[in-house]
C-alpha cells in the first residue's frame, strides 16, 4: 500500500482553494458537499488545502506556502506535487467508496468507479442508516456482543435478508424483520472448504467471505498457511470438529 487511505471529516471546517476553473470548482463542491467551509489563504484555522493551478511553477509556490502552515495539500492533477491524492467516489452516504489509483491512471479510476457504481443499489445508504437507528433494538434483541455479530454477518451476507448487494424497497422494515428472527447464537451452520491450491486467490468469493466471518475453523491436514491466514483472526481454533458443532459458523479446511 502506497497510500493511506483516510476518510476526513471537514463538517463546519475551513479548506483552503487556491485557483479558479472546473477543478477548483469541481474540489470545492466536494469539499461542500462535506459540509467544509471554502476559504482562500486568509483563513485563520485551515485543516486542508487544495491548489488549481496550471502553471507548475505557480502551483508548486502556492503548495511551498501553504506546507509551510503545517497544512496538508492536494495540486489537483500533479500527483508528485501533492500530499494526498482525492480518489473517484461513490457516494451512497452514509457509505462511502473511494478508489485510487496512485496517481497512476484517472480514467482507470473512473472506470472502476462506474462499474461498481452500478453493482451497489441507491438503497444501501438507507441500510446503513437503519442499521445505525436499530442498535438499541439489536442489543434488547440479542444481548450478547458475539451474538449481534453473528446475527449481522448472517443477515448480511450474499442472498441473505440484507444483502447490500441487493435493492430494498424499505430498509428500515427489512432491518427490523431480521433483528426478530432467530437468535444468531441458536444458529449453527458447518461449511467444509476442500483446498486443492496454496494461492488463497484459488478459492471462491463464496469461501473467502466464509472465512472471513467463521465462528470456528478446523483445519485438517496440512492446508497452506497463507489459506489458513484467510480465516476471522478471532475465530476459536480446534484441531478437529466437534460433536456437536459449536454454535455460529464453523469452517473445516482440508486438502482436496
Amino acid at each position: 500500500m502506497d497510500a493511506l487511505p483516510l476518510f476526513l471529516t471537514l463538517k463546519g471546517r475551513q479548506v483552503i482553494i487556491i485557483g479558479d476553473g472546473e477543478a477548483a470548482a469541481a474540489k470545492a463542491r466536494l469539499v461542500t458537499a462535506a459540509g467544509g467551509i471554502i476559504t482562500d489563504e486568509s483563513a485563520d484555522a485551515p485543516v486542508l488545502a487544495f491548489v488549481a493551478l496550471e502553471e507548475d511553477a505557480e502551483a508548486a509556490a502556492a503548495a511551498a506556502r501553504l506546507r509551510a502552515r503545517g497544512l496538508l495539500v492536494n495540486v489537483v492533477d500533479k500527483p508528485a506535487m501533492s500530499d494526498f491524492l482525492m480518489g473517484a467516489i461513490i457516494d451512497r452516504s452514509p457509505v462511502v467508496v473511494a478508489i485510487s489509483t496512485g496517481g497512476a491512471s484517472a480514467s482507470l479510476s473512473r472506470n472502476l468507479r462506474g462499474r461498481l457504481e452500478a453493482l451497489l443499489p441507491d438503497s444501501l445508504g438507507g441500510l446503513a442508516r437503519a442499521i445505525s437507528g436499530s442498535r438499541r433494538a439489536a442489543s434488547k434483541a440479542h444481548p450478547s456482543i458475539a451474538d449481534r455479530r453473528r446475527l449481522w454477518e448472517r443477515v448480511l451476507a450474499e442472498d441473505a435478508p440484507l444483502d447490500p448487494f441487493r435493492p430494498l424497497a424499505d430498509p428500515e422494515a427489512a432491518v427490523s424483520a431480521a433483528i426478530a428472527g432467530q437468535s444468531a447464537l441458536e444458529m449453527t451452520e458447518t461449511r467444509t472448504i476442500l483446498v486443492n491450491s496454496s494461492d488463497p486467490g484459488e478459492l471462491t468469493l463464496n469461501q473467502l467471505a466464509a472465512l472471513g466471518r467463521c465462528d470456528t475453523l478446523v483445519v485438517v491436514g496440512d492446508v497452506p498457511l497463507a489459506v489458513v491466514d484467510r480465516a476471522r483472526r478471532d475465530a476459536m481454533r480446534l484441531p478437529a470438529l466437534p460433536e456437536p458443532a459449536p454454535p455460529g459458523l464453523t469452517v473445516v479446511l482440508r486438502l482436496a
